[in-house]
This record gives structure tokens, C-alpha cells and sequence, in this order.
């Protein structure tokens, strides 16, 4: 692959994981608190609801272009994973244990917490708020993970 070439795989990449990562970071660290100062129950619940809903199209966008764009680095560059080292081989391990961990969330407790709120039903939705948040908190600490062993795994 020409330098161009892998100059916008990677940008795509790094992109790609910054929007998933800090979405999640901002998230949980900024919105989550600030929501359950301000809001009450039913309004935080379709806040959550309509925030997820425009978040999680550039999740989607995100879970197809990190694998994309790093097998396309990883072969291009390097011929195969053997060759690549071991910060390559737990980057991907950990990235498709969090593309399996986001796709339950979005085809379970996301799909629960947008059928609670359609029958108003407030209880199901906060329960299925609170199964999106533990996903969310665990995706965002692996998520971390994967930034710090990309920035420093070849030092190690």
C-alpha cells in the first residue's frame, strides 16, 4: 500500500475509535451524571433514548471501519497478524470483544428501552438503561485499554 494509502487508513482508524471511545468517555463520565442532576425519570429515559439513537449510527460506522481499515493495515504492512506483534494481536482480540459486546447491546437492551418507552413503560426502560450503562462502562474501560496499548504497545 502506498504511503497515501495507509495515511487514510489509519486517520479512518484513529477516527473511528476516537468517536466510538469518547462517545462512550463523554457519556458515562460527563452526560450520565449531569442527566440524573437535572432530569427526572421519563425525560432523562427518552433523552438516553434519543442520544443513543445518533450515537449509535457512528458506533455503526465505527464497528465496520476499525476492522476494515486495521486488517488492511495489519497485511499491508506487516504480510499476516504472526508477524505483526503481540499489541496488534490484543488490540483486535479486544476490539471484536467490544464490536460482540456493542452488538448485544444495541439488539437486546437497547431494543428492550426503545419498547418500554413506545408502551410507556418506565420501569422496563430504566432496567434496560441500567444493563446499556454496564455494557457501556465495561466497553469504555476496554475501550481505554485498546487506546493505551495502541499508543504504547510497541514500547512493550
Amino acid at each position: 500500500m502506498s504511503h497515501a494509502g495507509w495515511a487514510v487508513a489509519l486517520a479512518l482508524h484513529v477516527l473511528s475509535a476516537v468517536v466510538w471511545v469518547g462517545g462512550m468517555f463523554f457519556a458515562y463520565m460527563a452526560m450520565r451524571p449531569a442527566v440524573v442532576q437535572v432530569l427526572q425519570g421519563g425525560q432523562s429515559l427518552e433523552l438516553w433514548n434519543r442520544t443513543f439513537e445518533r450515537f449509535f449510527r457512528w458506533v455503526w460506522v465505527a464497528v465496520v471501519l476499525l476492522p476494515l481499515t486495521g486488517y488492511w493495515m495489519v497485511y499491508s504492512m506487516f504480510g499476516n497478524l504472526a508477524t505483526a506483534g503481540i499489541h496488534v494481536e490484543l488490540m483486535q482480540g479486544i476490539g471484536w470483544f467490544m464490536i460482540l459486546l456493542f452488538l448485544h447491546l444495541y439488539f437486546a437492551p437497547y431494543q428492550r428501552l426503545r419498547q418500554a418507552l413506545e408502551r410507556g413503560d418506565a420501569e422496563q426502560a430504566g432496567a434496560s438503561l441500567g444493563q446499556i450503562r454496564m455494557i457501556v462502562a465495561a466497553n469504555l474501560g476496554l475501550g481505554l485499554i485498546v487506546v493505551v496499548i495502541a499508543s504504547a504497545g510497541r514500547l512493550l
